[in-house]
Formats: structure tokens, sequence, C-alpha cells
């Protein structure tokens, strides 16, 4: 008997604050199950496992995240875009350090074919039409973009910038300008 009031997506939506709360590794469908009080056997009628409710986790910060993304690139380009574009990432990373966990979570090509992934991907070589790279440039360079997005606000949530000066502000700041430049100026074979 399916528990009233439990639906996959609601499930979900609370694995995905819980992630916020205690980071995305720690949830669980027996601490999901805690915090409806209820038996974990109830949530096996929406979820497979905890597996899956990590994928779902996952899909739904993709989701967030390129929504978000979405409505901070419109009618932007060139370095405004770029400058967008990252600023939603770090700014959906403190805001959800446990969603944005879940957005590197691996994917099965079928899971990752239902999320938003595609969307990021559309939406980071729209910003680089901008500097007008084509292909292979344009592939290095959304590598590029992902690896400083990623690795920063990761090193910057984990507190690896807290302990000394300049803010972390100001580098990030420096290091958009400095992302510019080098689109900008792409070195040519």
């Amino acid at each position: 008997m399916v528990r009233a009031g439990l639906t996959t997506e609601r499930l979900v939506r609370a694995g995905a604050e819980l992630a916020d709360e205690v980071g995305f590794e720690q949830v669980t469908l027996s601490a999901l199950a805690r915090r409806f009080d209820v038996k974990v056997a109830s949530l096996y009628s929406h979820l497979k496992n905890s597996g899956d409710l990590k994928t779902r986790i996952a899909q739904l910060a993709l989701r967030e995240l390129a929504d978000r993304a979405a409505d901070a690139l419109a009618g932007r380009a060139g370095k405004d875009a770029l400058t967008a574009f990252a600023d939603v990432y770090r700014d959906y990373a403190r805001a959800h350090p446990g969603r944005y966990a879940a957005t590197r979570h691996p994917l099965t090509p079928e899971a990752a074919a239902a999320s938003a992934g595609g969307r990021h991907a559309a939406m980071t070589r729209a910003i680089l039409r901008g500097y007008d790279l084509a292909e292979p440039d344009q592939t290095h360079a959304v590598r590029l973009l992902g690896s400083v997005f990623h690795g920063y606000v990761s090193l910057e949530l984990a507190g690896g910038f807290s302990h000394s000066a300049p803010d972390s502000q100001e580098s990030w700041t420096r290091i958009l300008d400095a992302l510019d430049a080098t689109l900008r100026n792409w070195p040519g074979d």
C-alpha cells in the first residue's frame, strides 16, 4: 500500500533538501524514510534504491541549474554571458551545496540523456560562439570552462580560499577576466 502523500517528486525534492543539509553522499533511502517518519519499505513504491534516488536528485539539480543559467543568459553575449553563466554555477553551489554535488554524480547513458546535461553543454557552446571558436577548439574551451567553474567552486565550498587575502570574490572576478581574455585570444595551431 502506498502511503498517502508520498510521491516520487516529493521524495526526490526532500532528498535534494537533505543533500543540501547533510551532503549528497549522506543521502540514503533510510535517511529519507526517517525524514517522513516511515519505514524504508514505504519508499520502494516510488524509488528502486538509494542509487535511483541519487540519480533523480542529480537530474533535478541539473534541471534547476540549467533553468537558472538559461534565465541568466537571456540577451547576453561575450564576457557578459560568460560572467552570468559562471555566477549562476557559483551561486547555485553556495545556495545548494548538496544539489551542486549531485550535478557531478555519474549517470548512466540513459539517465544522462534524460537529464538537462545536454542543455548545459548547449549553453556553454552558445557562449563560445560569441568568441568565434570552431571545433575542436570549442570542445577544448568547454572543458576549460567546466574545469575552472567546477574546480574553483569545489575548492571554495571546501574552505580552500578562506585562509588568506584577497577575498575569493576578487579572485573569481579576476579569473573570469582571464577566461574572457583567453577565449578572445585562443591560441591557433
